[in-house]
């Protein structure tokens, strides 16, 4: 089996500030050429166009190392739904692929894809709770496309946006928090619902349209018009930060005496069949994989790197785990591989 620690984008291998719950931040950037209609509206030589004009972003973007340029028409199936577990880029652009592209740098930690919903989406990962690092980081890239470009701008409207709710900045800033204990004590969805009155949205693992699973969520602002980049992420860096404590006291009301005993049978339960298990399925996978992880920073479960759970939790998502594997598998093989995969790396 190949080292699987090379499969994974840096982002995703890394760590940072609150990083026992909040799994990465991620700021994106919506921007559109001038004059040309929107990806939704646009004809196919239009696209295309937008497409080719995109090569001139890789030279812009060669101070940060390495950079790739894929067209999705050339891209295999099973390659596009690698960028989609690693959040690369979004469910909806592997679909219809003749004029769409992805631009990737500095370790995956910056990502472009090319006539998705807008003409152009930047975006720039970081593990933790970093949004401030990767809105610097999101600025820098910004710029250096827009001295190549011309985007389609407005002096009273901002940046102009297929979908009315990015009109403004454009910026959509976004946390992925792992909240199982919140799970546990039947309160996610009252701490989610809480912070969502105060304009962000909440959606599951992979963004809109998406369920939670693992316990993973991903909460965004909702406003981008009015309000500065700078303003939107200290809204969102606040109320991520009550959300975060919602966690922390769920945690402590698990480890509390009359308490402890069934969390401690539910997490090493989990622990058991992962260890063990000769056939585990993805999803039976991520839901164990999240009560592990929670065993491992509650000091439950010792001598468990809570962040090789995270890592766990992509690689052994199908396209992942037939990448380290070499081969497409049929899906009683991935469960059978997926289960030999956890075990191997458990130990």
């Amino acid at each position: 089996m190949r080292d699987v620690r090379v499969v994974l984008s840096g982002w995703m291998r890394g760590t940072g500030p609150e990083g026992d719950i909040v799994l990465g931040s991620r700021i994106r950037l919506a921007r559109n050429l001038k004059g040309i209609p929107f990806p939704a509206t646009a004809n196919r030589e239009q696209l295309k166009h937008v497409l080719q004009v995109a090569e001139a972003i890789p030279p812009a973007l060669s101070s940060y190392g390495p950079v790739r340029f894929l067209k999705m028409a050339e891209v295999e199936a099973l390659e596009r739904q690698l960028l989609v577990e690693e959040h690369l880029i979004s469910p909806e652009h592997t679909k219809n692929t003749q004029a769409k592209g992805v631009i990737l740098a500095k370790q995956d930690e910056i990502s472009v894809m090319v006539n998705e919903e807008d003409h152009f989406r930047i975006q720039v990962f970081h593990p933790g709770l970093q949004l401030d690092e990767a809105w610097r980081l999101a600025d820098q890239v910004d710029d250096q496309i827009e001295a190549e470009l011309d985007y389609a701008f407005d002096q009273e409207r901002g940046y102009l946006t297929a979908c009315p709710t990015n009109v403004g900045t454009g910026m959509r800033a976004s946390v992925m928090i792992h909240l199982p204990a919140l799970r546990l004590v039947n309160q996610v969805n009252q701490v989610l619902g809480a912070v969502a009155k105060f304009g962000l949205t909440v959606r599951g693992l992979y963004g809109e349209g998406s369920d939670s699973q693992a316990s993973i969520y991903q909460l965004s602002n909702q406003a981008t018009l009015g309000m500065s980049e700078e303003a939107i992420i200290e809204r969102l860096n606040r109320l991520t930060h009550q959300v975060l404590e919602g966690e922390r006291q769920a945690r402590e009301f698990l480890l509390k005496s009359q308490n402890r005993l069934a969390t401690e049978d539910r997490l090493y339960r989990s622990y058991g069949i992962l260890t063990y298990a000769r056939s585990v399925s993805g999803q039976e996978a991520m839901a164990l994989l999240s009560d592990v992880k929670l065993g491992a920073e509650m000091g439950i479960i010792p001598n468990v790197d809570a962040n090789l759970l995270k890592q766990l939790i992509v690689l052994t998502r199908p396209a992942h785990l037939q990448k380290i594997m070499g081969q497409e598998l049929p899906p009683e093989e991935r469960d059978r591989l997926r289960a030999s995969l956890i075990r191997d790396m458990l130990r």
